[in-house]
């Protein structure tokens, strides 16, 4: 009997561990989850008779080891700072990895000895990164199989509530770690324009008139998302003009989010104290350092150093928030503004128990063939089934769960530090999840 051991029992854990769990009578498994929370662990094995909730350290080298060593391949979905103590163990015990977190350069560090060992480190396996690799590298693929060349490629990402579930003034609610939410951008972007490098600060990352339109669905805007120019030789696209991976957002969250970046809502320095301090009262006094007028008989059309002719929005997403919360009360004793954002944002901005999020992706592609332009949409939409069982936990959780199981029945060999950009993993991880309803239309 295999053992698969998923570390994590999080948000994005709940469909994965499912999806396991399902598949492990027909294929001898036996899933054991590893939580910090042993009653969240228990809570997503669901008493089911293949599945073991268990509680550890994850800095308890005794306890990484003893079960890591038991493993027949470890999934690991910690906050990414951890992967590294996974990662490690997995190496020593020759154990293979997935993940759907960012190749790092601590883990491309180990990139050598991975390969010397014959194991497979398969990272970047979720959403995006993850299914967005996959799903452009088969139309990228195919692409010049016939004979094109590709000269312009945009691939755009993004995971919102679903329109019947949206009703405050952001269009949004949280279905993955907030704190992620919150940090968003904080690097800025490097993209590759025309034939021209574009590095955009993070003060100047949000831009609501960037926008797309995604068929049979609606408008919004996205903004460039991390390093997109490492990206260029992964797929294999050195004489591209344009390359542009970003992250997709309602027009009225990108608005209001630029004034929160403005007014130093993200700044991670402990500044406040704010233990026992109210929603109110920490917003009022954020604002007014940060020369946000709140008094005022005309409050809608207040001056700010981030005025524009949406204030009465601006004004409306900051009293969603709660600017005029006097009940909800903070519990840490420091707090920083952007833990007083993460705050709101959990308290105001979560998924009720029957809403439903959305994951939307669109590749946007240019290429010459035959001595004509030609241009691909290709775009997925997927809807999730309440606030538990989301399309955030789907997306990320599915392409880890497939390609474990094809990994652990010999259908992937590869070896070596991988992202899913080759043929051997897309292909079936890809065919399987169509049966689940993930799949791409294209024009």
């Amino acid at each position: 009997m295999k053992k698969i051991l998923v570390f994590g029992a999080g948000k994005s854990a709940t469909v994965l561990i499912s999806y396991l769990l399902q598949q492990a009578a027909n294929e001898n498994w036996i899933i054991q989850v590893v939580d910090a929370d042993v009653l969240l662990a228990s809570s997503k094995v669901a008493a089911h008779p293949a599945g073991q909730a268990i509680s550890f350290d994850i800095n308890d080298e005794a306890q990484r080891n003893k079960h890591v060593a038991d493993a027949a391949i470890v999934i690991s979905l910690l906050p990414p700072q951890l992967h590294i103590l996974v990662a490690k163990e997995c190496l020593k015990q020759s154990k293979n990895l997935l993940t759907a977190s960012y190749l790092d350069g601590e883990i491309k560090q180990l990139e050598n000895e991975i390969k010397a060992k014959g194991l497979l480190f398969l990272y970047e396996m979720g959403l995006d990164p993850g299914i967005d690799h996959m799903s452009a590298m088969q139309l990228i693929d195919k692409i010049k199989n016939e004979g094109g060349r590709i000269t312009s490629f945009y691939s755009h990402c993004g995971g919102i509530v679903a329109p019947e579930s949206d009703d405050n003034p952001w269009h949004y609610k949280i279905s993955w770690n907030p704190r992620n939410i919150v940090m968003a951008g904080k690097a800025g972007a490097i993209f590759l324009d025309n034939g021209e490098k574009k590095e955009i600060a993070y003060k100047d990352l949000f831009n609501e008139d960037q926008i797309v339109e995604i068929p049979n669905l609606s408008n919004y805007a996205w903004y460039a998302n991390r390093d997109s120019l490492s990206y260029i030789d992964v797929y294999q696209l050195a004489n591209i003009k344009t390359f542009v991976r970003t992250t997709l957002r309602p027009i009225d969250f990108v608005r209001g989010w630029k004034k929160l970046v403005a007014l130093n809502f993200t700044a991670e320095t402990p500044l406040y104290k704010s233990e026992g301090k109210s929603l109110g009262q920490m917003f009022t006094h954020h604002l007014a350092a940060n020369n946000f007028d709140t008094g005022g008989s005309n409050k809608e059309k207040s001056v700010m150093a981030v005025a524009d002719n949406s204030d009465a929005l601006f004004w409306a997403q900051l009293k969603h928030l709660g600017l005029d919360d006097a009940l909800t009360i903070i519990e840490k004793e420091m707090c920083s503004p952007a833990d007083l954002l993460q705050a709101a944002m959990e308290q105001k901005l979560a998924l009720l128990p029957t809403d439903k999020d959305m994951i939307v992706m669109l590749h946007e592609i240019a290429f010459e063939k035959n001595n004509k332009n030609h241009h691909i949409k290709s775009w997925l939409v997927v809807k999730g089934q309440d606030s538990l069982h989301t399309a955030m936990a789907k997306t990320v959780g599915l392409p880890l769960g497939i390609a474990a199981k094809n990994i652990l029945s010999g259908k992937i060999s590869l070896t070596g530090l991988k992202i899913p950009i080759e043929k051997e993993i897309y292909e079936p991880v890809l065919t399987e999840l169509a049966t689940f309803d993930i799949s791409f239309q294209e024009k």
